[in-house]
């Protein structure tokens, strides 16, 4: 069963499809890797996915119920969670305040520091907890809004660059943190770094100028003629 998906998902922006038309499925227990160059409409599609951009028109389902018109916070309330590429760390906090922040959605007493402390652990940032998150490196930042969104233990965790900023060996620790998250959660990835999809991603669905250009296996994208001339660069 799909745990997320779409049907006839459109954004037009002054007259622009930004988005069009887009039926996409993303079964229970997944890591789907969503690629595609620049200005594709990667960013608006996973807005709207998020309830952060309202569709012209189409529908957004998660778990059977149409979510279109609820708002973010209802929607994070069901059991989505979301990263972007800007990140959005409380810099005058220190990083285990962040994380305590976010687990108190849910969480409340003794389970919160249990929790929290869990959370960094699996993106390795356990020995930072006193540190200022703006000082933080933004590789680390990264790390810590990821925390943010396990720490609410989703269903659903929707990722957009994560590994931007950070080095190869955080890199190869967040294809592992990846791999180890699933079946429990659901994970859509939005990803440039080819390496981190290859190896991480069950499944591949290719945007280009805002439609679905190509779904397969990792090895079928890569070998897909219509995939390398759009995106890849190599037809």
């Amino acid at each position: 069963m799909s745990l997320l998906s779409t049907r006839g998902l459109s954004k037009s922006f002054a007259g622009l499809k930004a988005v069009e038309n887009v039926d996409f499925d993303l079964p229970e227990g997944q890591i789907r890797a969503l690629i595609g160059p620049n200005g594709a409409g990667k960013t608006t599609f996973v807005g709207m996915l998020c309830g952060r951009t309202a569709p012209t028109t189409g529908s957004v389902s998660f778990d059977g119920h149409d979510i279109s018109h609820l708002p973010a916070h209802r929607r994070i309330n069901l059991g989505m969670a979301y990263t972007f590429q800007i990140t959005s760390v409380f810099a005058n906090l220190s990083v285990d305040e962040n994380v305590a922040l976010a687990a108190r959605r849910r969480l409340e007493g003794p389970e919160v520091a249990t929790h929290v402390l869990a959370a960094l652990q699996k993106v390795g940032l356990q020995d930072r907890l006193d540190q200022r998150a703006g000082d933080l490196s933004y590789g680390h930042q990264r790390l810590l809004e990821i925390a943010m969104r396990l720490v609410q233990d989703p269903r659903l965790l929707i990722l957009d660059e994560p590994t931007q900023g950070l080095s190869d060996s955080e890199i190869d620790a967040f294809k592992r943190l990846i791999r180890g998250l699933v079946p429990q959660t659901t994970i859509l990835l939005i990803e440039h770094n080819m390496s981190v999809v290859m190896e991480t991603a069950d499944m591949v669905s290719v945007l280009n100028f805002g439609k679905i250009l190509a779904e397969g296996t990792p090895d079928d994208i890569h070998a897909n003629a219509d995939v390398q001339a759009a995106y890849l660069g190599t037809g």
